[in-house]
């Protein structure tokens, strides 16, 4: 007997018995579907984590200024540290075989900006011209800044995607004057409009950077003041005096953030060090700054991310288990149903062999149809979460291939007791089976 010809007699007979096939593939349909949809979000989850890690920049390391704790008898050495300062980034920056570049920004106090009687609510980030070096985001249209406008305080800016499109919409923002606190600045460029998802990954907060404003450096010192309002008001960073002032224990920080970046990705935990070192001996031991490593992050995010899917994958499994449970029982039955048709066959011929192919072939075609079945459904149900939930999901070929090597080995193996059965049956006994 052909496969082909096995194959027929096994579609004729499940065809014969439409409700009973479709509710012994339930299981495997449900099974398929689980798995497909759960991998989905984890790959999506990935995947999402691995493009925000990398706006980041996977070869940076990151230190932001924090507020220190004010602990009892402290106040003392947190006078002695300066808060972050360029003077650091200098420092970091001799290390020029293992440092490629480093970037300072100061976040400017500034809430919104504005373009006649549009407003958009934005970040003021002052930089560098070397910034876009240490970052992701590209310049869409126009420039960024230039050398000569650090050397000539000028009063220039580069939008965000976002700020661009509350403020000119379609127009062309080239050469245009935005209000940016008391001052106008004129628009020499366009970032590219950059995904950030949910904005978190591992517990860090990631800025939107389509709201961010970029304006030289060197005018941010000169022409905006560095003290913030009053804490309630958007500040938080206080100014150190020298009267007896309680509550000014510290200094304000120099700049926000530095942005360094490492030449070789195998250097990142030597340069960790090497930047906690000397921070720690230039901020007298005070925790003013934090370090934040998006390598790193994305190592943990990658680990958590497995041990998910593993656990997501083992209940979807367990969907597939109970509908192998399900086809053998179903498979049970059916020999006992088919006990005379079996006598027959082995009266006229049929070997034992072939009788076990013929409901091992049926066993295995309930379960290919239940997953094919079950991967519409898994990708149906992973573009409903996208939709409707906003998590990105992404149905990749492993977990089609993975769904469909699984349910073929769910069918041949809780087949194969059904089947050895049906083979050992007697052919007297069978034929006298009423």
């Amino acid at each position: 007997m052909d496969y082909s010809r096995v194959l027929q007699i096994s579609l004729n007979s499940l065809s014969a018995h439409k409700l009973r096939t479709f509710l012994t593939m339930l299981g495997v349909i449900m099974g398929v579907a689980a798995v497909i949809s759960m991998l989905s979000i984890g790959e999506g989850a990935k995947q999402e984590a691995l493009e925000q890690i990398s706006i980041l920049g996977i070869n940076n390391i990151i230190v932001n200024a924090r507020i220190p704790e004010e602990t009892p008898g402290a106040a003392e050495s947190l006078g002695r540290s300066p808060g972050l300062c360029l003077a650091d980034g200098e420092n970091i920056a001799r290390f020029s075989s293992q440092v490629a570049n480093v970037v300072p920004q100061r976040f400017e106090p500034i809430p919104t900006i504005s373009y006649g009687s549009n407003e958009s609510a934005v970040r003021v980030v002052a930089s560098i011209p070397s910034f876009v070096n240490s970052s992701s985001i590209e310049v869409e249209y126009g420039r960024f800044i230039a050398e000569r406008d650090e050397v000539d305080f000028s009063q220039v800016c580069v939008l965000g995607a976002k700020a661009k499109r509350q403020l000119f919409a379609f127009e062309n923002p080239i050469g245009q004057q935005v209000r940016i606190g008391d001052l106008d600045f004129s628009v020499i460029g366009v970032m590219a409009d950059k995904y950030i998802g949910r904005g978190k990954v591992e517990g860090l907060e990631l800025k939107n950077f389509n709201e961010d404003v970029y304006i030289p450096f060197s005018t941010a010192v000169k022409k905006f003041d560095r003290v913030m309002p009053e804490a309630g008001q958007g500040g938080f960073w206080r100014r150190r005096s020298n009267d007896s002032d309680e509550g000014q224990a510290y200094n304000t920080p120099e700049i926000d953030q530095l942005t360094i970046t490492v030449t070789d990705l195998k250097y990142i935990p030597a340069v960790t060090k090497l930047v906690e070192q000397v921070l720690r001996r230039r901020h007298a031991g005070v925790q003013d700054y934090e370090i934040v490593v998006p390598e790193s992050l994305l190592r943990q995010s990658q680990k958590t991310q497995q041990i998910f899917n593993i656990v997501m994958g083992a209940i979807a499994g367990l969907s597939l288990l109970v509908g192998g449970i399900g086809i053998m029982n179903i498979m049970l039955a059916t020999v006992l149903e088919r006990t005379r048709e079996i006598g027959v066959r082995r009266a006229v011929g049929a070997r034992r062999h072939d009788i076990l192919r013929q409901f091992l072939v049926e066993a295995v075609v309930i379960c290919l149809l239940g997953c094919a079945v079950g991967v519409i459904m898994g990708y149906v149900i992973s573009r409903s979460i996208t939709f409707y939930a906003g998590w990105p999901t992404i149905v990749s070929l492993f977990s089609i291939v993975l769904a469909v090597g699984v349910s073929t080995a769910v069918g041949m193996i809780f087949g194969i007791y059904p089947a050895v059965k049906a083979a050992k049956l007697d052919v007297i006994d069978s034929l006298r089976y009423e």
